[in-house]
């Protein structure tokens, strides 16, 4: 099988493993809207922010946390493949194995945008009015799809490092939890002192001022260039991981 074929095939394949997969959809495109809305109602009216109403402010926030739950799926999707003996079998058909993980990476960035438009489709309804130009949306997406391919990999070097499905659900805890100490759902200066300094120098709090001052035509100061910075180097360090891992896996 060439390579482009390959790539398209197995991307396809992974896609409609999801679609065969009640609980994958649900948390993919269900969850997210589910706890947007608890965000906002349930406790957006005791949290004060700079944006007036609290679904402007925890938007961008909620759509870093789809990418979360997409990476995760990758993980896991990633695990059952070499585990279930299908490797195998694509090894056999002298299949690349970098297209192997790279239909997987590019299923979850499909799951994760069908995600983020559910999302935003659900905050216009309940009032997210944002006030970007073209060229501020175009930014935006792209620093959301830079880091949903990013996060995607680590997804996939979990799956490979863990032994069974289940533990690499446990590896990607982390990629759920980032989201939560930073300023996606309450501005960060409202935290304890001691945690302001992990808060403003992780990597998903540049990505959500990026996202948040470009939709909402705001200064961004240098937060889209330490979102790229934080992307790129997430993936220079997922990518070779991926590729020493496939190897010590299938060698």
């Amino acid at each position: 099988m060439s390579d482009p074929a390959a790539y398209t095939v197995l991307a396809g394949r992974a896609v409609r493993l999801t679609r065969r997969n009640p609980d994958a959809v649900i948390t993919a495109l269900v969850l997210p809207v589910l706890l947007m809305l608890v965000f906002v109602y349930f406790f957006g009216g005791a949290i004060e922010t700079s944006t007036g109403k609290y679904v402007t402010y925890v938007a961008p926030g909620v759509l870093i946390l789809c990418a979360g739950y997409g990476a995760s799926m990758t993980a896991t999707t990633v695990s059952d493949d070499m585990t279930g003996g299908i490797i195998d079998r694509f090894r056999s058909m002298d299949t690349s194995p970098t297209a192997v993980l790279s239909g997987h990476v590019a299923a979850s960035v499909a799951r994760n945008a069908a995600a983020t438009a559910a999302v935003l489709a659900v905050a216009f309804a309940i009032g997210f009015r944002p006030h970007a130009g073209t060229a501020d949306w175009l930014a935006a997406i792209g620093i959301l799809l830079l880091y949903l391919t990013a996060l995607s990999w680590l997804g996939a070097a979990a799956g490979l490092l863990a032994k069974t499905p289940e533990a690499a659900g446990g590896f990607t805890f982390g990629m759920l939890f980032l989201p939560y100490p930073s300023s996606a759902f309450v501005p960060i200066d409202t935290m304890p002192g001691w945690l302001h300094g992990f808060a403003d120098n992780q990597p998903v709090t540049p990505v959500i001022e990026s996202l948040r001052g470009l939709l909402l035509d705001q200064p961004t100061g240098n937060s889209p260039w330490l979102a790229l910075a934080w992307c790129l180097g997430l993936l220079a360090l997922a990518l070779p991981l991926c590729a020493v891992l496939f190897r010590r896996r299938t060698g």
